[in-house]
């Protein structure tokens, strides 16, 4: 073990478990805003109880999201400082504008949005959270236009003379083919998991809590977050079908690697079960889906996918000798556990809408821990699926430009790289406990009663504290 493994496990696992927050941030950031703008057209005051329930678990999402993703920027510097060195040209852009335009438009927004219930006109004060939630997505965009120049580098010279990247178009960086579609997938992703969430809190109270006055507000509840997350379901697939196709595209070795394939095909079949050698070279048993991978690759039933071994032989012709092969099994399962997660929580939100059919009330506790468990699977799918992305473009930080090994800093010793690696897990697993602390606490309370409290006698209005809807 040396600071390279290291240093790749710490990014590895900093940044999986700030993405935790990430897609739930991005998802019920629209979906708050959907409440809200559902109360203030109609009036029902369920709607209201709704946007204040759940944009209270989004703001604690949210804080944590915050306090996670700052390292990330922090360890370019700290572990990877000569990637940072070569990429700085091509990154600074879109992560300045992420941080000048998105991060101040979301945050000054939600601190309106907390701060103006009583304060803000009704109007202005619903145009806020449609702001922060803006504001949420294109931070997003931007941050993965960063990252799709990591899978397909664009708009940008090779400088020799100062072995750096170098900028020339950054309309093509932001229109990337690669960023143009992950980023409505990860979209669709984000509303899987804040939909799931919604579905897991609303349906416990109506489980638990089948006599409460506010049943009516949790059903509609388990019922609108059961229909985002069918619909954000059939998005992820059509949007995973697109990208699919661009990946192979782009990055061939990685489709290869996702389905186990060591022989060009044509037609290719989808492996349901491969099993490789111990050196990864070869294919030992395989129960396979004829023509459906070449599909999923090319649009063609009959189009070629080429194997691992083919593109190999090609890459070191290309870029010099040695291995140019991602870990196959964990790209395979990573590929397979996305899917399959994601599939799960689907059925789960279908037999939730089942058991409501028609005004009926579901009592099933093994629905109700199916429907607790709900929220992970699409996270976890989230999390094999940006493992299976980054990984699956190994041995590369930069595909075709920057390897692995050459980006990490040269100054940094292992000792220290594991100190910073313990440090941050040890704080991370503490933030996590409160994370979760937080977020179980205040499901259970359940929706806030919207009483409001007596003014206070003879008190200027202008001294009047500001209203805190939490």
């Amino acid at each position: 073990m040396d600071a390279l493994d290291v240093a790749r496990w710490q990014f590895g696992v900093t940044t999986v478990y700030h993405f935790l927050f990430v897609p739930l941030t991005i998802g019920l950031s629209i979906l708050v805003a959907v409440l809200q703008t559902l109360w203030h057209r109609t009036g029902n005051e369920r709607y209201l109880k709704l946007t204040k329930f759940y944009g209270k678990l989004f703001l604690i999402n949210f804080a944590m999201g915050v306090v996670t993703g700052i390292v990330q920027e922090f360890q370019f510097g700290m572990n990877w400082s000569d990637y940072s060195r070569f990429v700085g040209d091509i990154f600074g852009a879109p992560l300045a504008i992420e941080a000048l335009v998105a991060f101040f438009l979301e945050s000054t927004f939600i601190g309106l949005w907390i701060f103006g219930w009583d304060r803000l006109p009704k109007r202005l004060h619903l145009a806020s959270i449609w702001a922060a939630a803006i504001g949420t997505n294109l931070s997003a965009y931007f941050i993965l236009a960063a990252n799709s120049f990591m899978q397909n580098p664009v708009g940008y010279r090779f400088n020799p003379t100062t072995g750096r990247a170098e900028l020339t178009d950054f309309f093509a960086v932001l229109t990337n083919k690669v960023a143009l579609v992950t980023f409505p997938h990860t979209l669709a992703g984000s509303f899987l998991v804040a939909g799931s969430l919604i579905v897991a809190v609303g349906l416990w109270h109506v489980i638990r809590n089948s006599d409460s006055a506010d049943t009516g507000a949790y059903r509609f509840a388990t019922k609108f977050g059961s229909w985002v997350v069918l619909i954000s379901s059939a998005l992820v697939m059509f949007t995973g079908d697109i990208q699919g196709k661009i990946m192979t595209d782009v990055q061939p070795m990685k489709m290869a690697a996702a389905e186990g394939l060591y022989t060009t095909e044509s037609p290719a079949s989808f492996s349901v079960l491969t099993v490789g050698s111990l050196d990864g070279s070869r294919e030992l048993f395989a129960i396979k889906l004829p023509y459906l991978l070449s599909f999923l690759a090319t649009g063609d039933p009959n189009g070629t996918v080429r194997g691992i071994n083919d593109l190999q032989a090609q890459y070191a012709s290309q870029y010099g000798a040695g291995s140019y092969t991602p870990i196959i099994p964990v790209t395979y399962w990573s590929f397979r556990f996305m899917i399959a997660l994601g599939m799960a929580a689907a059925a789960i939100a279908l037999l939730v809408l089942w058991t409501q059919r028609k005004g009926r009330t579901p009592t099933s506790k093994w629905l109700l821990r199916a429907g607790l468990v709900m929220p992970v699977l699409p996270l976890l799918a989230n999390s094999f699926g940006w493992i299976f992305t980054e990984m699956g473009r190994q041995p590369w930080i930069v595909f075709g430009e920057m390897l692995t090994r050459n980006g990490v800093s040269r100054t940094v010793s292992l000792a220290e790289v594991l100190t910073s690696f313990t440090a941050f897990t040890l704080i991370y697993a503490a933030l996590a406990v409160v994370e979760f602390k937080l977020l179980v606490r205040y499901a259970k309370a359940g929706v806030p009663d919207l009483t409001p409290a007596p003014e206070p006698v003879d008190t200027d209005d202008a001294e009047r504290p500001l209203a805190f809807a939490y």
